[in-house]
């Protein structure tokens, strides 16, 4: 695959609340960074490492927020990275600007990086 439809599948999976599917996508020893990790008292540098990891940060994300889904604006690749714009939905919860940037080596995900926008 190529990081454009990685990032289309991890997208997909995302919004169906798959975790197992997210997490194929990944690297073993993979790192996953974002603010929400560290805001939520996850990790104090706001990383996770590996895929149990990041398999349990999203597990429970998708059984605390109910209607969690993001919404694309934009999505950029070349043949090492892609990057998604979106807008992060989740009830209750006013509606966010985000970009992931997703950095691919042999067919996985070796680092995806979280920033949030107003």
């Amino acid at each position: 695959m190529t990081p454009k439809q990685i990032a289309q599948e991890w997208l997909a999976a995302f919004n169906r609340g798959d975790a197992d599917s997210m997490v194929a996508l990944y690297a073993d020893d993979a790192v996953h960074t974002s603010p929400r990790i560290r805001a939520q008292g996850a990790s104090g540098d706001g990383q996770i490492v590996g895929k149990a990891a990041m398999h349990h940060w999203w597990s429970s994300a998708f059984e605390k927020q109910d209607g969690l889904r993001y919404e694309v604006i934009t999505l950029v690749a070349d043949e090492r990275c892609a990057v998604i714009e979106y807008r992060r939905h989740a009830q209750g919860e006013p509606t966010s600007r985000v970009a992931e940037l997703f950095e691919i080596l042999e067919g996985k995900i070796i680092r995806s990086n979280v920033y949030l926008g107003n």
